[in-house]
């Protein structure tokens, strides 16, 4: 008798809602994650380990990579997020390389800012 996967439902959950977002919500999603990743990583630097750690740390990379690549440069708050994005990206390669948690706790908060700003934002374009 085959078990049945007592997550399947919250995974189908987690699936639906990102192919039910908006794309301004997708982007406060991979903002949400980059920042859950990025406190991971602290986690697993501090029990030493280092594969977790790793591995935390290249989600929120790709995560910053997919929001770079998808910047639409037409518009001048993209011009100024690009920066802000490689900036983070070296940062995350850094603390990577060398296992640095000073380097996450020194952007962790950029991210969290990010994230702020762009839910913010979403609220005052729903007001209007």
């Amino acid at each position: 008798m085959a078990m049945r996967n007592p997550y399947s439902g919250l995974n189908q959950y987690k699936q639906n809602k990102v192919m039910m977002a908006s794309p301004q919500e997708l982007t406060l999603m991979l903002y949400d994650g980059a920042i859950k990743f990025v406190n991971q990583a602290l986690l697993f630097m501090e029990q030493k380990n280092v594969q977790k750690t790793h591995e935390t740390i290249r989600r929120a990379s790709d995560i910053i990579i997919e929001l770079n690549s998808t910047l639409n440069m037409d518009y001048e708050i993209s011009k100024g997020l690009r920066p802000i994005y490689d900036f983070l990206l070296e940062k995350l390669t850094q603390a990577n390389m060398k296992k640095d948690k000073a380097i996450l706790e020194e952007i962790l908060p950029l991210f969290t800012e990010l994230r702020d700003t762009w839910k913010q934002a979403m609220e005052l374009a729903k007001k209007k």
